[in-house]
């Protein structure tokens, strides 16, 4: 029995140790018949003895230029920064097609390479949900860290951590805030509700229907928006600069979707992500702003082992499951989007 060839790529995004295949997925793989080779890398969350431990190949950090053609480079994070053609298969999330910063450029390297990307982000059935996400652990992460700004509780840059140690830092506000989420339903929304939940709060929780008959009104009548919505076709914003009148409560925006610089932004109350170094920063009108684009980053083992675990039964059916053929077909269509030539 054979399977897919998969190299799992050491990630060179500062501060990310999660993966998109833990050792168990990995094992899982290799025991119906693939191949996974692993970079190594110290970063990552999982040891790489472990993935060698179940019968993974090594391979250097930062190799996969030189992984076989018929191999699947397996990563979370941007690739490394360059200009130069890229080939080979990628798998990972590109945030190239929504008209991102440098998105033109990357398309235009992968078609000058004939590369192809199989963006993980459009990994889905046939209704459009996607298949595997980290939005569960992005939403937690999210929200506890609007609870620990409303109690004043950041002291300095953030780290990865445990969840037990996570946790730690996460305790019941004296005063307690009005909290709005958007997106409640989905993944991201359900890991918010499930941190604030920890600290004894129930939020507002709008989806679909709320959002339909938008009340900008009542967004600005809670102290902290947490928007927990992925667009996938330009929408109407939940809130604009313009719509920031003096006298509202809201005093906190946590945005976890983090379009920010795409037609898909819908908090253009802020034009630039927060960081590790600096999670806060204040936007329009004193209104503080958390944006930071890897949150589930922060709880690095636990979202990986989720992740992985949804990720791994797809990961059998390269290159030709219908989820990966409706992923490649979004490849495409971008490429013709940016009118770049490709196989």
């Amino acid at each position: 029995m054979t399977g897919p060839h998969l190299w799992l790529r050491a990630e060179t995004h500062p501060s990310e140790r999660r993966t998109p295949l833990t050792p168990a997925g990995a094992a899982a793989l290799i025991e119906q018949g693939a191949t996974v080779t692993v970079e190594d890398s110290p970063a990552r969350c999982h040891p790489t003895e472990d993935y060698l431990r179940v019968g993974a190949r090594a391979a250097a950090a930062g190799s996969w230029p030189d992984a076989p053609a018929d191999a699947f480079v397996l990563g979370l994070k941007a690739l490394p920064e360059g200009d130069g053609p890229i080939t080979g298969r990628h798998l990972y999330f590109a945030h190239a097609y929504k008209g991102q910063e440098g998105a033109d450029a990357l398309l235009a390297r992968f078609a000058a390479g004939r590369g192809e990307i199989l963006d993980l982000e459009y990994l889905a059935d046939g209704q459009g949900r996607r298949l595997a996400a980290f939005g569960h652990w992005a939403g937690y992460a999210g929200a506890a860290l609007a609870i620990r700004q409303w109690n004043g509780d950041f002291d300095g840059p953030l780290a990865p951590a445990s969840k037990t140690e996570f946790d730690a830092a996460l305790r019941p506000p004296v005063r307690r805030p009005r909290v709005l989420v958007v997106g409640a339903l989905g993944r991201c929304g359900r890991g918010a509700l499930s941190a604030l939940e920890r600290v004894g709060i129930t939020p507002v929780p709008w989806d679909l229907a709320e959002t339909a008959r938008l009340d900008r009104e009542a967004i600005l009548a809670h102290d902290i928006l947490i928007n927990a919505v992925g667009v996938t076709e330009p929408a109407e914003i939940l809130l604009g600069p313009e719509h920031l009148r003096t006298g509202r409560r809201l005093s906190l925006i946590v945005d976890v979707t983090c379009d920010v610089g795409s037609p898909y932004h819908l908090l253009p109350v802020y034009d630039r992500l927060t960081t590790w170094d600096v999670p806060v920063r204040a936007s329009a009108d004193g209104l503080a702003v958390i944006a930071i684009d890897n949150l589930p980053s922060l709880l690095p083992r636990e979202a990986s082992d989720d992740f992985s675990a949804q990720l791994a039964p797809h990961l059998s059916l390269l290159p030709d499951g219908d989820a990966w053929k409706r992923s490649r077909r979004a490849f495409r269509t971008a490429l013709r989007d940016e009118e770049l030539d490709h196989v």
